[in-house]
């Protein structure tokens, strides 16, 4: 009887790691599968170019994570000729489950990849080779516009200066590296509202921008907070520790911010006489990249207010800046 009950717990234990092995090697081998990269050639035109490139560098702000900021100074402006150049690191210092690095987007990496190639890694998260992205690019959010807005962010990177740059290949930690796989989805393009429809099209300015990746809270990559509540937490290079803002219309949000203070919050940066002033560690740092943000047509923000208004306020007052002195005090 004994020996009876040792058989069958080995069968079933065998069973059951024959079960994981075979969940595991789908993940890996079946997955993502979100479909092959369309065909598709872009005609590359100076107002498909020139509409790309502000979307890529004022609203979906690509060139950000794809280029090299200087982190001594505030808001860590763009750093002339490494546009696209990549490089940029979101490890697990930030809570994320690996170690993402952003790519090389000239044409110094992308020359081999065709038009469809791209166009699939913007919306859908995959890469040329069919490797899954995580989505510290928020693809997802991409995977949502009208087709013709990616074709034209697509028309402009054509164009970067080919920049000699080979980033470090990003890495998932057990269990994401299998995880990740199942993150990619195929894209839903949806038409860009009328701007006229100053709600609508803000939703789809706000999706651009992807200001919900940023604005909520996130554990592991997962987001856990509440949606543009805030609360995301940047760690920074000198131990202190920067999170993002409530956006929604609470009191502890923007709730009592007129239309023109919101404006003004970005075109303060794009001053003719604006310097970006030196950050000493222990001083007050920022991610956002207000510098790009603040070319924003006036227009485009308004519209990104007047969304933002009628999101479900949320009571949520966040902490924006805890230096490193006082998180050691806090530690201890």
């Amino acid at each position: 009887m004994k020996r009876k009950v040792v058989k069958i717990s080995v069968t079933v234990i065998v069973i059951l790691m024959s079960l994981v092995v075979i969940g595991l090697a789908y993940l890996k081998l079946a997955l993502p599968n979100v479909g092959e990269a369309p065909k598709m050639t872009i005609e590359i035109t100076p107002e498909k170019i020139e509409h790309g490139r502000y979307l890529a560098n004022h609203v979906m702000v690509c060139l950000d994570c794809h280029s090299q900021r200087d982190w001594s100074k505030f808001s860590g402006p763009m750093i002339l000729n490494t546009e696209g150049m990549g490089g940029e690191i979101f490890d697990q210092k930030f809570g994320f489950p690996g170690r993402y690095i952003s790519s090389n987007i000239t044409p110094y990496n992308l020359a081999s990849w065709s038009d469809g190639e791209i166009f699939r890694a913007l919306t859908s998260g995959v890469s040329k080779n069919g490797k899954a992205l995580f989505p510290v690019m928020p693809y997802h959010s991409f995977g949502r516009l009208d087709r013709e807005d990616i074709e034209a962010v697509i028309a402009y990177i054509r164009t970067l200066k080919p920049v000699q740059s080979n980033p470090e290949v990003s890495a998932s930690d057990f269990p994401m590296n299998f995880i990740i796989n199942t993150i990619p989805v195929k894209a839903t393009l949806a038409a860009r509202p009328n701007s006229d429809n100053l709600v609508e099209y803000g939703k789809y300015m706000v999706t651009a921008a992807a200001c919900f990746d940023c604005h909520t809270r996130q554990v592991q990559g997962k987001f856990v907070g509440e949606p543009f509540a805030g609360g995301m937490e940047f760690p920074l290079a000198d131990g202190s520790l920067v999170r993002s803002t409530n956006i929604t219309p609470h009191q502890t949000g923007i709730g009592a911010w007129d239309e023109n203070q919101f404006i003004q919050r970005f075109k303060a940066f794009a001053d003719s006489n604006y310097v970006a002033p030196t950050v000493k560690a222990g001083e007050f740092q920022t991610l956002m990249p207000w510098t790009m943000y603040a070319k924003m047509k006036e227009s485009d923000l308004k519209a990104i207010f007047a969304y933002l208004r009628t999101l479900t306020p949320v009571d949520n007052t966040v902490e924006r800046f805890v230096s490193s002195d006082k998180r050691m005090l806090s530690e201890n």
